[in-house]
């Protein structure tokens, strides 16, 4: 007599069972891991920046469509294209913006190439490395209000040191040069204050990048001949180009948004005139004056939405020209 095994259940392909709910949960846990948490990692950033950088731009942007002035509350409603249209035929606009231009190409192009020259100094041996590097940047650490004070009295136009220093060589002995009376004489004068502030800052910033490159490409360059001239110039500035570009970008938004430096060399701040004749009233300064002495905030907005369109342009055009100017082809 035979016993036949009972029959065995058929077994299901794999591919046609139904995944756990344990396994279900595990893998989207890790594709939430994989796909979500990065950004919301980030997120903090992108919403301190909607808050606080794009929508300050964007209100500013719909104030100068509009009449909107503190000392006229009745006066409101859109004004359209009107406040910008001002702008055009506005003489204190159009002064104060070549005043902020001539500001700007008198502290921007010295202090970038003399920065270079310290750094390219502080990059080599020394006696005191450490002493000289955190010496230049005291200028950057001084309060601006400190400073500037400083250098209203180093050039008064009475007992003042530029002065002084300029009747040594023959100059203004007879009738002393009043610093705030031209045009080009107050440029000077900011100019110094700004390039004296920031020289330190740029020069650290050009050596840190300099000591990234290897020693032995300049000595190369010894061997083949090249002076230290020669090694700054086809070596140094090529191969430290993205933090020139930085530099010449940073330099560009601070210049053109010059407002301390002039404000506090008048003699009267509060007024911010920029001088009997408005001859270093920057545009930074003409903005305050119009939003916040003459109350009208309409156009102080259409204003600052011009400011922003010049820097983007002229960053951008200093940018390219620095690329160029390093080798770059980009």
């Amino acid at each position: 007599m035979t016993h036949s095994a009972p029959p065995t259940p058929a077994t299901e392909p794999a591919h046609h069972r139904k995944p756990k709910s344990g396994y279900k949960s595990r893998n989207w846990l890790h594709r939430f891991d994989n796909k979500r948490v990065p950004y919301l990692m980030i997120s903090p950033f992108f919403l301190l920046f909607a808050l606080f950088g794009l929508f300050p731009i964007v209100f500013n942007g719909i104030v100068a469509m509009r009449n909107w002035r503190l000392d006229d509350p009745a006066l409101d409603g859109w004004a359209g294209f009107a406040n910008f249209e001002r702008l055009l035929h506005d003489e204190d606009f159009w002064n104060a913006l070549v005043n902020t231009f001539g500001i700007f190409v008198l502290s921007t192009v010295p202090q970038l190439l003399i920065a270079l020259m310290v750094a390219n100094l502080l990059n080599r041996r020394l006696r005191a490395n450490s002493f000289w590097r955190v010496g230049v940047l005291l200028p950057y650490v001084t309060p601006v209000v400190a400073s500037t004070l400083v250098f209203a009295i180093i050039f008064a136009r009475d007992n003042g040191m530029a002065n002084w220093l300029l009747s040594l060589v023959g100059f203004g002995q007879d009738a002393p040069l009043d610093w705030r009376a031209y045009k080009w004489s107050s440029w000077i004068a900011i100019a110094t204050m700004v390039n004296w502030k920031w020289i330190g800052y740029n020069a650290l910033l050009y050596l840190s990048a300099m000591q990234s490159i290897p020693k032995d490409v300049y000595e190369a360059a010894a061997v083949d001949g090249a002076g230290p001239w020669r090694q700054l110039w086809r070596i140094t500035v090529p191969m430290i180009q993205p933090v020139l570009i930085f530099t010449v970008v940073l330099s560009t938004i601070g210049g053109l948004q010059l407002f301390n430096e002039p404000m506090l060399f008048e003699e009267n701040p509060a007024a911010a005139s920029g001088g009997s004749d408005h001859q270093w009233q920057t545009i930074a300064q003409l903005i305050y004056k119009v939003g916040w002495k003459d109350l009208n905030l309409g156009y102080a907005a259409a204003m600052s939405w011009a400011l922003f369109l010049i820097i983007l342009i002229v960053a951008a055009l200093n940018a390219v020209a620095t690329n160029r100017l390093g080798g770059g082809r980009r």
